[in-house]
């Protein structure tokens, strides 16, 4: 068995063949993607992504967990540890998000075991949060649901929010726009003052610098 160290150069071939997967699986489809697109989008050889992955579907799933690892890094960084108020955690979001997002939305309607999680998780994580409301009575299941639901669905729909909007829902004009219209649309309660207004201050501080 080949047990030598995984090269740096090797790791970087890896997610370069992983960035190029996302990015056909999302435009594309998985059924419609293959082997040797990947690999001419990746600028390697189809043997090579064979070599990194195996298989097709070993990709998607590595596309998966990727993606599903950066969700969990930053509803910790920017909830948990508090930084939604932070202009430089909104740009960093603004700027590494786009590919993942475009790709989890055509995974939640193509379908996966991975999308399913992905999904799940940020129900339970959103249901955590709704928890601290004082209105025990309050079914906190169903609206982490529709919540997580509502806000997904404008990652599913995004090519025709950007339409509508005149402005690439990814761009940074526009996914400033967004989330100061989502947050129009939510009563402070619902998500907790603090955490409102941590949303809102990063928000203007990111439009006052642009």
């Amino acid at each position: 068995m080949d047990v030598r160290p995984i090269s740096e150069e090797d790791l970087t071939t890896r997610a370069r063949i992983r960035d190029a997967a996302m990015a056909l699986f999302a435009e594309q489809g998985v059924k419609a993607t293959t082997i040797r697109g990947i690999a001419e989008a990746a600028k390697v050889s189809p043997g090579l992504v064979q070599h990194h992955f195996g298989t097709k579907e070993a990709l998607r799933q590595a596309c998966d967990e990727y993606v599903l690892s950066y969700l969990r890094e930053q509803v910790t960084v920017g909830v948990t540890d508090h930084n939604l108020d932070k202009p430089e955690f909104i740009e960093n979001v603004h700027r590494t998000a786009p590919p993942l997002m475009k790709y989890l939305g055509r995974a939640l309607v193509d379908g996966s075991p991975a999308a399913a999680a992905m999904f799940d998780e940020l129900v339970s994580v959103t249901e955590e949060h709704l928890a601290d409301d004082d209105r025990s009575e309050a079914d906190h299941r169903a609206r982490a649901t529709v919540l997580t639901a509502m806000k997904l669905g404008i990652t599913v729909l995004h090519e025709h929010v950007s339409r509508a909007l005149g402005t690439d829902l990814y761009a940074p004009q526009g996914a400033l726009r967004v989330g100061k219209a989502q947050l129009d649309l939510i009563r402070p309660e619902f998500l907790g003052r603090e955490l409102f207004d941590q949303a809102r201050t990063g928000l203007e501080k990111v439009e006052g610098q642009r």
